[in-house]
Protein backbone atom coordinates (compact mmCIF):
# COMPACT_ATOMS: atom_id res chain seq x y z
CA UNK A 1 0.00 0.00 0.00
CA UNK A 2 2.98 1.81 0.63
CA UNK A 3 4.79 1.54 -2.06
CA UNK A 4 1.78 1.80 -4.15
CA UNK A 5 1.45 5.56 -2.54
CA UNK A 6 4.94 6.22 -3.44
CA UNK A 7 4.40 4.96 -7.36
CA UNK A 8 1.74 7.28 -7.24
CA UNK A 9 3.69 9.97 -6.07
CA UNK A 10 6.38 9.17 -8.17
CA UNK A 11 4.05 8.83 -11.05
CA UNK A 12 2.18 12.53 -9.79
CA UNK A 13 5.83 13.84 -9.64
CA UNK A 14 6.93 12.40 -12.92
CA UNK A 15 3.53 13.91 -14.53
CA UNK A 16 3.72 16.76 -13.18
CA UNK A 17 7.30 17.57 -14.21
CA UNK A 18 6.67 16.08 -18.01
CA UNK A 19 3.42 18.52 -18.25
CA UNK A 20 6.13 21.06 -16.34
CA UNK A 21 8.19 20.46 -18.90
CA UNK A 22 5.48 20.63 -21.88
CA UNK A 23 4.55 23.85 -20.46
CA UNK A 24 7.72 25.56 -20.33
CA UNK A 25 8.52 24.25 -23.74
CA UNK A 26 4.73 25.64 -25.47
CA UNK A 27 5.75 29.19 -23.53
CA UNK A 28 8.97 29.75 -25.05
CA UNK A 29 7.36 28.43 -28.56
CA UNK A 30 4.79 31.08 -27.85
CA UNK A 31 7.39 33.46 -27.42
CA UNK A 32 9.68 33.09 -30.07
CA UNK A 33 6.11 33.30 -31.85
CA UNK A 34 5.11 36.34 -30.56
CA UNK A 35 9.12 37.25 -31.49
CA UNK A 36 8.47 36.43 -35.08
CA UNK A 37 5.31 38.31 -35.32
CA UNK A 38 6.51 41.33 -33.70
CA UNK A 39 9.56 41.02 -36.13
CA UNK A 40 7.11 40.56 -39.13
CA UNK A 41 5.13 43.43 -37.49
CA UNK A 42 7.76 45.90 -37.41
CA UNK A 43 9.32 44.64 -40.62
CA UNK A 44 5.56 45.08 -42.66
CA UNK A 45 5.81 48.80 -40.48
CA UNK A 46 8.76 49.74 -42.11
CA UNK A 47 8.32 48.60 -45.46
CA UNK A 48 4.28 50.25 -44.87
CA UNK A 49 6.53 53.02 -43.79
CA UNK A 50 9.06 53.01 -47.47
CA UNK A 51 6.16 52.56 -49.56
CA UNK A 52 4.08 55.50 -47.93
CA UNK A 53 7.21 57.33 -48.06
CA UNK A 54 8.08 56.44 -51.75
CA UNK A 55 4.19 56.99 -52.71
CA UNK A 56 4.56 60.73 -50.67
CA UNK A 57 7.75 61.43 -53.16
CA UNK A 58 5.86 60.03 -55.83
CA UNK A 59 2.87 62.05 -55.94
CA UNK A 60 4.97 65.21 -54.64
CA UNK A 61 6.87 64.48 -57.90
CA UNK A 62 3.84 64.40 -60.20
CA UNK A 63 2.24 67.13 -58.64
CA UNK A 64 5.30 69.17 -59.06
CA UNK A 65 5.00 67.99 -62.87
CA UNK A 66 1.37 68.95 -62.97
CA UNK A 67 2.25 72.55 -61.65
CA UNK A 68 4.97 73.17 -64.14
CA UNK A 69 2.94 71.83 -66.78
CA UNK A 70 0.51 74.20 -65.61
CA UNK A 71 2.54 77.34 -65.29
CA UNK A 72 3.79 76.88 -68.87
CA UNK A 73 0.25 76.51 -69.88
CA UNK A 74 -0.20 79.75 -68.35
CA UNK A 75 2.57 81.90 -69.31
CA UNK A 76 2.07 80.87 -72.73
CA UNK A 77 -1.47 82.46 -72.44
CA UNK A 78 0.47 85.38 -70.83
CA UNK A 79 2.42 85.78 -73.68
CA UNK A 80 -0.08 85.06 -76.42
CA UNK A 81 -2.25 87.85 -74.22
CA UNK A 82 1.03 90.52 -74.64
CA UNK A 83 1.63 89.76 -78.06
CA UNK A 84 -2.02 90.69 -78.86
CA UNK A 85 -1.78 93.59 -76.70
CA UNK A 86 1.42 94.91 -78.20
CA UNK A 87 -0.33 94.49 -81.49
CA UNK A 88 -3.27 96.15 -80.56
CA UNK A 89 -0.83 98.87 -79.08
CA UNK A 90 0.64 98.95 -82.01
CA UNK A 91 -2.41 99.58 -84.29
CA UNK A 92 -3.75 102.17 -81.84
CA UNK A 93 -0.47 104.04 -82.16
CA UNK A 94 -0.77 104.08 -86.11
CA UNK A 95 -3.97 105.21 -86.11
CA UNK A 96 -3.40 107.50 -83.48
CA UNK A 97 -0.55 109.08 -85.91
CA UNK A 98 -2.88 108.76 -88.61
CA UNK A 99 -5.61 110.71 -86.80
CA UNK A 100 -2.56 113.33 -85.98
CA UNK A 101 -2.31 114.18 -89.66
CA UNK A 102 -5.38 114.38 -90.70
CA UNK A 103 -5.98 116.51 -88.15
CA UNK A 104 -3.12 118.65 -88.97
CA UNK A 105 -4.22 118.26 -92.14
CA UNK A 106 -7.58 119.34 -91.61
CA UNK A 107 -6.08 122.69 -89.55
CA UNK A 108 -3.71 123.47 -92.88
CA UNK A 109 -7.20 123.35 -95.15
CA UNK A 110 -9.15 125.39 -92.88
CA UNK A 111 -5.91 127.97 -92.98
CA UNK A 112 -6.18 127.93 -96.41
CA UNK A 113 -9.84 128.51 -96.52
CA UNK A 114 -9.27 131.50 -93.83
CA UNK A 115 -6.58 132.72 -96.30
CA UNK A 116 -9.05 131.96 -99.28
CA UNK A 117 -12.04 133.52 -97.93
CA UNK A 118 -9.58 136.81 -96.44
CA UNK A 119 -8.16 137.14 -99.98
CA UNK A 120 -11.89 137.17 -101.45
CA UNK A 121 -12.45 139.86 -99.41
CA UNK A 122 -9.84 142.25 -100.60
CA UNK A 123 -10.50 141.24 -103.95
CA UNK A 124 -14.19 142.46 -103.26
CA UNK A 125 -13.08 145.71 -101.76
CA UNK A 126 -10.71 145.95 -104.52
CA UNK A 127 -13.54 145.21 -107.08
CA UNK A 128 -16.47 147.85 -105.23
CA UNK A 129 -13.30 150.54 -104.99
CA UNK A 130 -12.93 150.10 -109.15
CA UNK A 131 -16.36 150.04 -109.56
CA UNK A 132 -16.24 153.33 -107.65
CA UNK A 133 -13.72 154.71 -110.04
CA UNK A 134 -15.46 153.79 -113.24
CA UNK A 135 -18.67 155.43 -112.12
CA UNK A 136 -16.35 158.43 -111.65
CA UNK A 137 -14.79 158.48 -114.97
CA UNK A 138 -17.58 157.70 -116.63
CA UNK A 139 -19.32 160.91 -114.60
CA UNK A 140 -16.34 162.70 -115.70
CA UNK A 141 -16.97 161.61 -119.23
CA UNK A 142 -20.30 162.08 -119.44
CA UNK A 143 -19.81 165.96 -118.06
CA UNK A 144 -16.92 166.53 -120.71
CA UNK A 145 -19.29 165.33 -123.40
CA UNK A 146 -22.71 167.62 -121.70
CA UNK A 147 -19.52 170.20 -122.35
CA UNK A 148 -18.59 169.64 -125.61
CA UNK A 149 -21.95 169.60 -127.13
CA UNK A 150 -22.32 173.15 -125.87
CA UNK A 151 -19.10 173.90 -127.48
CA UNK A 152 -18.66 175.49 -131.40
CA UNK A 153 -17.14 173.65 -133.74
CA UNK A 154 -13.76 175.63 -133.57
CA UNK A 155 -13.73 175.29 -130.09
CA UNK A 156 -14.36 171.29 -130.13
CA UNK A 157 -11.34 170.90 -132.31
CA UNK A 158 -9.41 173.00 -130.18
CA UNK A 159 -10.09 171.00 -127.04
CA UNK A 160 -9.52 167.92 -129.21
CA UNK A 161 -5.68 169.13 -130.42
CA UNK A 162 -4.99 170.00 -126.54
CA UNK A 163 -6.39 166.58 -125.72
CA UNK A 164 -4.14 164.42 -128.64
CA UNK A 165 -1.23 166.53 -127.77
CA UNK A 166 -1.44 165.62 -124.07
CA UNK A 167 -1.90 162.01 -125.32
CA UNK A 168 1.07 161.81 -127.58
CA UNK A 169 3.17 163.63 -124.95
CA UNK A 170 2.29 160.66 -122.27
CA UNK A 171 2.87 158.70 -125.21
CA UNK A 172 6.27 159.82 -126.29
CA UNK A 173 7.38 159.40 -122.40
CA UNK A 174 6.05 155.93 -122.05
CA UNK A 175 8.09 155.45 -125.56
CA UNK A 176 11.33 156.94 -124.01
CA UNK A 177 11.02 155.51 -120.77
CA UNK A 178 10.79 151.89 -122.48
CA UNK A 179 13.69 152.93 -124.57
CA UNK A 180 16.04 153.65 -121.51
CA UNK A 181 15.16 150.76 -120.04
CA UNK A 182 15.55 148.63 -123.54
CA UNK A 183 18.69 150.55 -123.53
CA UNK A 184 19.92 149.01 -120.09
CA UNK A 185 18.97 145.47 -120.88
CA UNK A 186 20.34 145.21 -123.72
CA UNK A 187 24.36 144.50 -123.94
CA UNK A 188 27.09 145.93 -126.49
CA UNK A 189 27.96 144.05 -129.33
CA UNK A 190 31.40 142.97 -127.46
CA UNK A 191 29.67 141.84 -124.49
CA UNK A 192 27.37 139.21 -126.26
CA UNK A 193 30.21 137.55 -128.10
CA UNK A 194 32.15 137.44 -124.83
CA UNK A 195 29.17 135.62 -123.15
CA UNK A 196 28.19 133.41 -125.92
CA UNK A 197 31.86 132.38 -126.38
CA UNK A 198 31.75 131.79 -122.56
CA UNK A 199 28.66 129.53 -122.64
CA UNK A 200 30.13 127.63 -125.68
CA UNK A 201 33.04 126.53 -123.74
CA UNK A 202 30.95 125.54 -121.01
CA UNK A 203 28.46 123.58 -123.03
CA UNK A 204 28.47 120.65 -120.50
CA UNK A 205 25.90 118.16 -119.44
CA UNK A 206 24.39 118.89 -116.17
CA UNK A 207 23.60 116.49 -113.17
CA UNK A 208 21.08 117.44 -111.09
CA UNK A 209 21.36 115.42 -107.57
CA UNK A 210 19.30 115.70 -104.34
CA UNK A 211 18.74 114.37 -101.07
CA UNK A 212 16.34 111.31 -100.04
CA UNK A 213 13.94 112.12 -97.56
CA UNK A 214 12.12 108.44 -97.84
CA UNK A 215 14.04 105.04 -96.33
CA UNK A 216 12.65 101.78 -97.63
CA UNK A 217 11.90 98.99 -95.40
CA UNK A 218 11.97 94.97 -95.58
CA UNK A 219 8.86 95.00 -93.82
CA UNK A 220 5.97 97.15 -92.17
CA UNK A 221 6.98 94.96 -89.32
CA UNK A 222 10.08 96.89 -88.76
CA UNK A 223 7.98 100.13 -88.18
CA UNK A 224 7.60 98.72 -84.67
CA UNK A 225 11.13 97.89 -83.88
CA UNK A 226 11.95 101.17 -84.54
CA UNK A 227 9.24 102.86 -82.58
CA UNK A 228 10.51 101.20 -80.15
CA UNK A 229 8.59 100.27 -76.74
CA UNK A 230 6.54 103.60 -76.03
CA UNK A 231 8.31 105.04 -78.44
CA UNK A 232 11.67 105.25 -76.89
CA UNK A 233 13.78 104.50 -80.15
CA UNK A 234 12.05 106.78 -82.50
CA UNK A 235 12.57 109.54 -79.46
CA UNK A 236 16.05 108.75 -79.41
CA UNK A 237 16.36 108.73 -82.59
CA UNK A 238 14.95 112.51 -83.38
CA UNK A 239 16.99 113.11 -80.22
CA UNK A 240 20.16 112.25 -81.44
CA UNK A 241 19.43 113.17 -85.30
CA UNK A 242 17.82 116.46 -85.23
CA UNK A 243 15.38 115.30 -87.73
CA UNK A 244 11.75 114.14 -87.65
CA UNK A 245 10.97 110.65 -88.39
CA UNK A 246 7.52 109.99 -89.97
CA UNK A 247 6.02 106.94 -89.45
CA UNK A 248 2.79 106.81 -91.19
CA UNK A 249 0.37 104.07 -93.18
CA UNK A 250 2.61 104.01 -96.30
CA UNK A 251 3.87 100.60 -96.74
CA UNK A 252 7.24 99.29 -96.44
CA UNK A 253 8.49 103.18 -95.84
CA UNK A 254 9.23 105.96 -92.95
CA UNK A 255 9.78 109.83 -94.62
CA UNK A 256 12.65 111.61 -92.32
CA UNK A 257 11.77 115.56 -92.35
CA UNK A 258 14.07 118.20 -92.19
CA UNK A 259 15.30 121.72 -93.18
CA UNK A 260 18.59 120.76 -92.76
CA UNK A 261 19.67 118.77 -95.73
CA UNK A 262 23.00 117.30 -94.35
CA UNK A 263 21.47 116.53 -91.14
CA UNK A 264 18.61 114.50 -93.32
CA UNK A 265 21.45 112.47 -94.77
CA UNK A 266 23.18 111.55 -91.83
CA UNK A 267 20.04 110.27 -90.43
CA UNK A 268 19.07 108.42 -93.52
CA UNK A 269 22.38 107.17 -93.40
CA UNK A 270 22.20 105.99 -90.05
CA UNK A 271 18.36 104.47 -90.41
CA UNK A 272 19.89 102.39 -93.14
CA UNK A 273 22.49 101.77 -91.27
CA UNK A 274 20.58 100.47 -88.11
CA UNK A 275 17.99 98.44 -90.66
CA UNK A 276 20.38 96.73 -92.07
CA UNK A 277 22.67 95.93 -88.71
CA UNK A 278 18.97 94.48 -87.02
CA UNK A 279 19.79 95.84 -83.74
CA UNK A 280 17.77 98.74 -82.87
CA UNK A 281 18.07 99.89 -79.47
CA UNK A 282 18.57 103.85 -77.65
CA UNK A 283 22.48 102.82 -77.31
CA UNK A 284 22.75 101.61 -80.42
CA UNK A 285 21.10 104.62 -82.07
CA UNK A 286 23.68 106.91 -80.20
CA UNK A 287 26.45 105.48 -81.39
CA UNK A 288 25.69 104.86 -85.01
CA UNK A 289 24.32 108.61 -85.54
CA UNK A 290 27.83 109.86 -83.99
CA UNK A 291 29.43 107.36 -86.33
CA UNK A 292 27.86 108.78 -89.41
CA UNK A 293 27.91 112.17 -88.01
CA UNK A 294 31.89 111.43 -88.14
CA UNK A 295 32.03 110.08 -92.07
CA UNK A 296 30.00 112.68 -93.07
CA UNK A 297 32.41 115.36 -91.84
CA UNK A 298 35.20 113.69 -93.56
CA UNK A 299 33.13 113.47 -96.70
CA UNK A 300 32.04 116.95 -96.37
CA UNK A 301 35.83 118.34 -96.63
CA UNK A 302 36.89 115.22 -99.33
CA UNK A 303 33.98 116.51 -101.77
CA UNK A 304 35.02 120.64 -100.70
CA UNK A 305 38.70 119.62 -101.61
CA UNK A 306 37.59 117.75 -104.68
CA UNK A 307 35.45 120.98 -105.79
CA UNK A 308 38.29 123.08 -105.21
CA UNK A 309 40.73 121.18 -107.27
CA UNK A 310 38.52 120.86 -109.58
CA UNK A 311 38.21 124.01 -110.44
CA UNK A 312 41.95 125.28 -109.48
CA UNK A 313 41.45 127.64 -106.51
CA UNK A 314 44.20 127.88 -103.45
CA UNK A 315 44.58 128.77 -99.98
CA UNK A 316 41.03 128.47 -99.11
CA UNK A 317 40.40 128.64 -95.19
CA UNK A 318 39.28 124.60 -94.16
CA UNK A 319 36.06 125.96 -92.90
CA UNK A 320 35.05 126.96 -96.44
CA UNK A 321 36.22 124.17 -97.49
CA UNK A 322 33.77 122.09 -95.32
CA UNK A 323 30.93 124.68 -96.07
CA UNK A 324 31.47 123.77 -99.99
CA UNK A 325 30.85 120.54 -98.82
CA UNK A 326 27.22 121.38 -96.95
CA UNK A 327 26.78 122.44 -100.74
CA UNK A 328 26.71 119.24 -102.22
CA UNK A 329 23.35 118.22 -100.38
CA UNK A 330 21.78 121.75 -101.44
CA UNK A 331 19.43 121.93 -104.28
CA UNK A 332 17.56 125.13 -106.09
CA UNK A 333 14.93 123.90 -108.38
CA UNK A 334 16.64 121.01 -108.67
CA UNK A 335 19.68 122.10 -109.58
CA UNK A 336 22.43 120.83 -107.43
CA UNK A 337 24.13 124.42 -105.55
CA UNK A 338 28.30 123.17 -105.36
CA UNK A 339 27.96 121.92 -109.44
CA UNK A 340 26.28 125.15 -110.00
CA UNK A 341 29.24 127.09 -107.91
CA UNK A 342 31.86 124.78 -110.16
CA UNK A 343 30.33 125.96 -113.50
CA UNK A 344 29.89 129.29 -112.24
CA UNK A 345 33.64 129.47 -111.44
CA UNK A 346 34.76 128.24 -114.46
CA UNK A 347 32.51 130.96 -116.29
CA UNK A 348 33.62 133.99 -114.19
CA UNK A 349 37.65 132.76 -115.23
CA UNK A 350 36.27 132.42 -119.03
CA UNK A 351 34.85 135.79 -118.75
CA UNK A 352 37.86 137.54 -116.89
CA UNK A 353 40.49 135.26 -119.63
CA UNK A 354 38.10 137.53 -122.36
CA UNK A 355 38.79 140.66 -120.72
CA UNK A 356 42.08 140.27 -119.38
CA UNK A 357 41.66 140.09 -115.42
CA UNK A 358 42.99 137.95 -112.85
CA UNK A 359 40.74 134.54 -113.69
CA UNK A 360 41.98 133.25 -109.91
CA UNK A 361 40.18 135.94 -108.48
CA UNK A 362 37.51 135.46 -111.14
CA UNK A 363 36.66 132.20 -110.43
CA UNK A 364 37.22 132.31 -106.27
CA UNK A 365 34.48 134.97 -106.70
CA UNK A 366 32.14 132.16 -108.69
CA UNK A 367 32.75 129.58 -106.48
CA UNK A 368 32.08 131.42 -103.31
CA UNK A 369 28.79 133.16 -104.37
CA UNK A 370 26.44 130.47 -103.12
CA UNK A 371 28.02 129.65 -100.27
CA UNK A 372 25.90 131.26 -98.26
CA UNK A 373 22.72 128.60 -98.74
CA UNK A 374 24.85 126.36 -97.07
CA UNK A 375 24.00 127.92 -93.59
CA UNK A 376 21.02 130.28 -94.65
CA UNK A 377 18.78 127.92 -92.29
CA UNK A 378 21.27 128.46 -89.42
CA UNK A 379 21.37 132.50 -89.56
CA UNK A 380 18.93 135.38 -90.48
CA UNK A 381 19.04 137.16 -93.99
CA UNK A 382 19.69 136.45 -97.22
CA UNK A 383 22.26 133.77 -98.45
CA UNK A 384 24.21 136.55 -100.42
CA UNK A 385 24.45 138.41 -97.16
CA UNK A 386 25.48 135.38 -95.17
CA UNK A 387 28.10 134.24 -97.45
CA UNK A 388 30.00 137.76 -97.72
CA UNK A 389 29.62 137.69 -93.34
CA UNK A 390 31.22 133.61 -93.52
CA UNK A 391 34.14 134.45 -96.39
CA UNK A 392 34.67 137.59 -94.43
CA UNK A 393 35.30 135.58 -91.00
CA UNK A 394 37.06 133.40 -92.64
CA UNK A 395 40.12 135.79 -94.39
CA UNK A 396 38.71 136.21 -97.97
CA UNK A 397 39.75 139.62 -99.41
CA UNK A 398 37.28 142.75 -100.12
CA UNK A 399 36.88 142.06 -103.91
CA UNK A 400 35.72 138.33 -103.18
CA UNK A 401 33.14 139.71 -100.09
CA UNK A 402 31.39 142.30 -102.10
CA UNK A 403 31.32 140.06 -105.36
CA UNK A 404 29.50 137.51 -102.81
CA UNK A 405 27.55 140.25 -101.31
CA UNK A 406 26.25 141.72 -104.88
CA UNK A 407 25.33 139.03 -107.13
CA UNK A 408 21.73 139.47 -106.45
CA UNK A 409 21.81 143.32 -106.34
CA UNK A 410 21.55 143.44 -102.44
CA UNK A 411 24.47 146.20 -102.43
CA UNK A 412 26.67 148.05 -104.80
CA UNK A 413 28.79 146.22 -106.80
CA UNK A 414 32.33 147.74 -106.30
CA UNK A 415 34.24 145.64 -109.05
CA UNK A 416 34.14 144.45 -112.28
CA UNK A 417 34.16 140.71 -110.70
CA UNK A 418 31.37 141.37 -108.91
CA UNK A 419 29.61 142.14 -112.33
CA UNK A 420 31.47 138.87 -113.80
CA UNK A 421 30.02 136.65 -110.51
CA UNK A 422 26.21 138.29 -111.87
CA UNK A 423 26.65 137.44 -115.07
CA UNK A 424 28.04 134.12 -114.68
CA UNK A 425 25.33 133.16 -111.82
CA UNK A 426 22.47 134.24 -114.20
CA UNK A 427 24.15 132.17 -117.26
CA UNK A 428 24.78 128.60 -115.25
CA UNK A 429 21.10 129.37 -113.63
CA UNK A 430 19.16 130.34 -116.57
CA UNK A 431 20.66 128.42 -119.77
CA UNK A 432 18.00 125.24 -120.88
CA UNK A 433 18.69 122.32 -119.00
CA UNK A 434 20.69 123.51 -116.06
CA UNK A 435 17.47 123.17 -113.88
CA UNK A 436 16.00 120.18 -113.57
CA UNK A 437 12.10 120.17 -115.48
CA UNK A 438 10.65 117.90 -117.27
CA UNK A 439 10.11 118.62 -121.33
CA UNK A 440 6.57 117.84 -120.94
CA UNK A 441 6.10 120.66 -117.88
CA UNK A 442 8.62 123.12 -120.11
CA UNK A 443 6.49 122.91 -123.38
CA UNK A 444 3.27 123.27 -121.30
CA UNK A 445 4.93 126.79 -119.84
CA UNK A 446 5.43 127.68 -122.89
CA UNK A 447 1.98 127.10 -124.56
CA UNK A 448 0.84 128.88 -121.84
CA UNK A 449 2.27 131.75 -121.78
CA UNK A 450 1.23 131.75 -125.80
CA UNK A 451 -2.10 131.00 -125.01
CA UNK A 452 -2.36 134.08 -122.24
CA UNK A 453 -1.26 136.93 -124.48
CA UNK A 454 -3.57 135.21 -127.60
CA UNK A 455 -6.73 135.44 -125.34
CA UNK A 456 -6.41 139.40 -125.27
CA UNK A 457 -8.37 141.40 -127.61
CA UNK A 458 -5.92 143.05 -130.29
CA UNK A 459 -2.53 140.08 -130.29
CA UNK A 460 -2.43 138.58 -133.50
CA UNK A 461 0.70 137.18 -132.66
CA UNK A 462 2.25 135.84 -129.62
CA UNK A 463 5.86 133.86 -129.47
CA UNK A 464 7.37 132.99 -126.32
CA UNK A 465 11.32 132.83 -126.46
CA UNK A 466 14.51 132.57 -124.77
CA UNK A 467 13.52 129.31 -123.06
CA UNK A 468 10.45 130.99 -121.95
CA UNK A 469 12.15 134.03 -120.48
CA UNK A 470 10.75 136.40 -122.87
CA UNK A 471 7.40 136.68 -124.87
CA UNK A 472 7.22 138.67 -127.59
CA UNK A 473 3.50 139.96 -128.89
CA UNK A 474 2.74 141.57 -131.67
CA UNK A 475 -0.73 143.45 -131.99
CA UNK A 476 -3.28 145.09 -134.50
CA UNK A 477 -2.50 148.57 -135.41
CA UNK A 478 -5.48 149.18 -136.14
CA UNK A 479 -7.38 147.62 -132.42
CA UNK A 480 -4.55 149.19 -130.60
CA UNK A 481 -3.29 152.63 -130.46
CA UNK A 482 0.41 153.36 -129.46
CA UNK A 483 -0.39 154.75 -126.05
CA UNK A 484 -2.18 151.55 -124.98
CA UNK A 485 0.58 149.10 -125.37
CA UNK A 486 2.28 149.64 -121.67
CA UNK A 487 -1.10 148.69 -120.12
CA UNK A 488 -1.00 146.09 -122.24
CA UNK A 489 1.87 144.86 -121.53
CA UNK A 490 1.66 145.64 -118.46
CA UNK A 491 -1.44 143.80 -118.23
CA UNK A 492 -0.33 140.55 -119.53
CA UNK A 493 2.50 140.49 -117.48
CA UNK A 494 0.37 140.52 -114.31
CA UNK A 495 -1.82 137.73 -115.71
CA UNK A 496 1.24 135.78 -116.38
CA UNK A 497 2.19 136.27 -112.86
CA UNK A 498 -1.22 134.77 -111.43
CA UNK A 499 -1.50 132.17 -113.87
CA UNK A 500 1.87 130.54 -114.69
CA UNK A 501 4.66 129.40 -111.86
CA UNK A 502 8.34 129.94 -113.17
CA UNK A 503 11.67 130.67 -111.88
CA UNK A 504 13.24 134.23 -112.33
CA UNK A 505 11.92 136.65 -114.40
CA UNK A 506 9.65 136.98 -117.49
CA UNK A 507 10.31 139.71 -119.75
CA UNK A 508 6.87 140.77 -121.71
CA UNK A 509 7.29 143.02 -125.24
CA UNK A 510 4.57 144.55 -126.88
CA UNK A 511 5.58 145.66 -130.69
CA UNK A 512 2.86 147.25 -132.70
CA UNK A 513 3.97 148.20 -136.52
CA UNK A 514 2.09 150.18 -138.59
CA UNK A 515 2.84 149.53 -142.72
CA UNK A 516 1.71 151.98 -145.26
CA UNK A 517 2.06 151.00 -149.09
CA UNK A 518 2.03 153.25 -152.20
CA UNK A 519 2.56 152.41 -155.97
CA UNK A 520 4.52 154.77 -158.32
CA UNK A 521 2.86 153.88 -161.90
Amino acid sequence: MQIAYIASAIAFAVGFLFALVIYLIKRNSAFRAVSQATEIAESIKRDAAKEAEVAKKSALVEAREEWFKQKRIFDEEVKERQRELRAQEKKYNERLGSLDKRLDSLDKKENNLTEQEQRLKGKEDELQQKKQESESIVNEQKRKLAEVAGLSREEALERLRLELISTARQVAANDAKLTIEQLKLDTSKKATEILATAIQRMAVDFVSESTVSVVSLPSDEMKGRIIGREGRNIRTFEKASGVDLIIDDTPEAVVLSCFDPVRREIARLSLEKLISDGRIHPGRIEEVIAKTNKEMDENLIKIGEKAVLETNIHNISPNLIKVLGRLHYRTSYGQNVLQHSIEAAWICGILAAELQLDQEVARRAGMLHDIGKAVDHEFDGTHAIIGANLARKNGEGKLIVNAIEAHHEEVEALSVYAALVQASDAISGARPGARREMLETYMQRLAKLEEIANKVDGVNKSYAIQAGRELRIIVEPSMIEENQTPLLAAEIAASIEKQVQYPGQIKVTVIRETRQIAMAK
